[in-house]
């Protein structure tokens, strides 16, 4: 079976219970995403997510280690530009601070905003609108060791 790939590299930014997100302009509304995105043929992982953190936030980010890599394929009529065949996404995931910066949105990419969201408003998101968050968020938490509250509306645990 012919299909393309397609590499990326992405960091999971956590300050004081507030995580790092970028809102990608998705195909049919935004999604909050990772920061983070394809790799160019020169780079390390390594290289392209401190790379894309900067591009979609304003921020300066040093890696602090491999959390994993998680993939998923993304069927023909589902891809963005009506490609032939099927796509294998494959996220390589970094835990990464911030070393300096101020936060703004991308300029001239596919992200239209980043910011700081709360674990409980990001909790209240994967509730009551599910398809704002990309399924890849959760499972780098998963990989991190973050778990999201489990009361969404007061941000307490029952």
């Amino acid at each position: 079976m012919d299909f393309d790939t397609r590499v990326g590299a992405y960091g999971v930014v956590l300050q004081e219970d507030q995580l790092l997100l970028s809102l990608w302009d998705g195909p049919n509304h935004p999604v909050w995403t990772l920061p983070g995105g394809g790799m160019e043929p020169h780079e390390t992982p390594e290289i392209s997510c401190v790379r894309e953190i900067e591009e979609e936030t304003g921020y300066l980010s040093e890696l602090q280690g491999l959390l994993g890599v998680t993939s998923r394929t993304i069927p023909a009529e589902r891809r963005l530009h009506g490609q032939p065949r099927p796509l294998l996404a494959v996220q390589i995931l970094f835990r990464a601070r911030i070393l300096s910066g101020e936060l703004r949105a991308e300029v001239g990419g596919s992200s239209i905003d980043a910011a700081w969201l709360p674990l409980t408003e990001l909790a209240r998101l994967q509730v009551e609108e599910p398809h704002r968050v990309s399924p890849h968020v959760v499972a780098a938490l998963d990989l991190a060791g973050i778990e999201l509250p489990t009361d969404a509306h007061s941000g307490e645990r029952p």
